[in-house]
């Protein structure tokens, strides 16, 4: 069964800086991609930003203030946050893109980031 752990959420004033880190457990096929989605008090989850093999992906909103690294060998997805801003609050989930013909997706059950304003 697949699990995915967040963790380094918080709460943090404005121009400050969190990580947050999410490790898979029980992987056996390709990771196709890992990353992070966001969600506001809508219901909708965005994207921030995805990693690949050798590529990533980032939202406008957070493009020179967020970057996403990987540890392959745990399967773990780091988001390093800096200059956090309060529309950055929200609930952070990690995503994992798993497979090769059939595709899998999955979620964590998010960590929570408040910036106040």
């Amino acid at each position: 069964q697949v699990q995915l752990v967040e963790s380094g959420g918080g709460l943090v004033q404005a121009g400050g800086s969190l990580r947050l880190s999410c490790a898979a457990s029980g992987v056996i096929s390709s990771i196709n991609a890992m990353g992070w989605y966001r969600q506001g008090p809508g219901p909708q989850r965005d994207l921030v930003a995805t990693i690949t093999r050798d590529s990533t992906n980032y939202a406008d909103s957070v493009k020179g203030r967020f970057t996403i690294s990987r540890d392959n060998a745990n399967n773990t997805v780091y988001l390093q946050m800096n200059n956090l801003k309060p529309e950055d609050t929200a609930v952070y989930f990690c995503y994992l893109k798993l497979g090769d013909i059939l595709v899998r997706h999955h979620w964590g059950k998010g960590t929570l980031v408040t910036v106040p304003s």
